[in-house]
């Protein structure tokens, strides 16, 4: 299966996905990823020594020191982070690594058919340019045999967002889901949904929504907003709306799943959906990005990627490992 354009794969290899992986394999990843040479000389490169200890060890110093080191957001929402000033040969020594290390370089899809399509949500030109790139793939072969299934939250949109969508022809959105589900429309060819389901609890953090479209000639579309697991804290993140999407889908053993994001969250998107979809569901995960070069989303906005952005989602990718091999080695 390819996309219409040469994508060239990273060189530090994510831990496993495939169906059925047993949990050494994963644990073998996790450590082939965070002992890769590339994030070895960005931590030197940043004054850290690397430990001695075990695989559990690294990964609790690695949080701790990209918690000092690498996280520009101290809790706001991703677009509200502040830049990093570094030098030129920082620079281009975190560009190398964010290359090496599976976030920046698109790859296709492994398979040639899935049981499931899922498009994770996110910022506003994020919602049109992966529902966009999915039905790109589903109209160039690749075969679903199940649904797609858009995921987002209520999140609201900030006034940029606002001016993104607009500017893309698409006014209107209130939320993250409005996006999504206007991006549905548009790239689908579709006007209405054929089912409608939800609760509205009073709360965005309680509340959820489910709308399924029926394009022709193409797998059932359900655009999902779900609700926060820790809703006195927090919306929904990514983790909630893979658990919720689980639970209605009836998600199997053995099922492949191929999830889309873009580039630079594919190793934090893939060690989450291993968490919370493969061990529980035993199910298999392939994720890949969206391939900028395209031609039908060069309409598309798409953000500029800076070295603070890169070294904040290195961040986001330890994390997530280290969540994975906390549940993989529980017990």
């Amino acid at each position: 299966m390819t996309s219409g354009s040469v994508l060239v794969g990273p060189d530090v290899a994510l831990p496993a996905g495939t169906v059925g992986a047993p949990t050494t394999a994963m644990i073998a990843g996790i450590d082939g990823w965070i002992g890769a040479d590339p994030l070895r000389r960005l931590v030197a490169r940043f004054g850290g020594t690397w430990p001695a200890g075990d695989l559990a060890d690294t990964l609790g110093f690695l949080d701790e020191f990209s918690a000092r080191h690498w996280d520009f957001r101290g809790g706001r929402e991703r677009p509200d982070a502040r830049e990093p000033d570094l030098d030129a040969g920082t620079v281009e020594l975190v560009r190398a690594a964010a290359a090496a290390l599976g976030l920046v370089r698109p790859v296709a899809p492994v398979r040639s058919a899935y049981a499931h399509l899922v498009v994770l949500g996110g910022l506003a030109h994020a919602c049109l340019r992966r529902v966009a790139y999915a039905a790109h793939l589903l109209r160039r072969g690749l075969r679903v045999t199940g649904e797609v299934a858009v995921l987002g939250s209520f999140r609201p949109l900030s006034d940029l967002e606002h001016r993104t969508l607009a500017a893309a022809g698409v006014p209107g959105c209130e939320t993250e889901v409005d996006a999504l589900d206007a991006a549905v429309r548009l790239a689908f060819g579709v006007t209405a949904p054929a089912q409608e389901d939800g609760v509205d609890a009073g709360h965005v953090h309680h509340s959820w929504s489910s709308r399924t479209y029926l394009p022709a000639a193409l797998p059932p579309v359900r655009v999902l907003a779900a609700p926060s697991s820790e809703p006195q804290r927090r919306r929904a993140h990514t983790a909630d709306t893979q658990r919720f999407w689980a639970g209605h889908v009836r998600l199997a053993p053995g099922d492949a799943v191929l999830l889309v994001t873009a580039p630079i969250y594919v190793p934090f998107q893939h060690c989450d959906a291993l968490r919370t979809l493969a061990v529980p569901y035993r199910c298999g995960i392939d994720t890949v990005g969206v391939d900028p070069t395209l031609a039908d989303l060069a309409r598309l906005p798409e953000p500029t990627l800076s070295p603070g952005r890169y070294l904040q989602e290195i961040r986001s990718a330890i994390r997530s490992m280290r969540a994975l091999h906390t549940v993989l080695t529980a017990g």
